[in-house]
């Protein structure tokens, strides 16, 4: 099985990361707060379900957790693009976390598809 706290630390560092940019961002004037939410549930979201991987029932159990983890770093990738897109916040706010959710999204998909066999 793959071992869910090999992605423990990286994604509770990820998860601290959102926490401080969504701080950073609810501080910008005219922020939408709908999409500061959401990237601040999104992206706490995947360390959140890596933890819970952590002592899964089963087998089954596990490549759930690590799929809603991929699904949520997908999210969470998706309103940090539309953020750069829409010129929301300054780049520089948000380059290493997409940089970060790009790896976490290429980590968790080969996770599932070794995970599904």
């Amino acid at each position: 099985m793959t071992s869910a706290p090999d992605y423990a630390d990286r994604t509770f560092k990820f998860a601290c990361d959102i926490v401080q940019f969504y701080r950073a961002i609810m501080k910008l004037p005219h922020f939408p707060f709908g999409i500061a939410r959401q990237v601040l549930k999104a992206g706490t979201s995947i360390g959140a379900n890596i933890e819970e991987a952590r002592a899964p029932a089963s087998r089954r159990d596990l490549t759930f957790k690590f799929v809603v983890a991929l699904k949520e770093a997908r999210e969470t990738k998706f309103w940090l693009r539309l953020i750069r897109a829409t010129n929301l916040a300054p780049a520089t706010l948000s380059d290493d976390l997409l940089r970060e959710c790009d790896e976490l999204v290429a980590i968790l998909t080969v996770s599932v598809r070794n995970l599904r066999g």
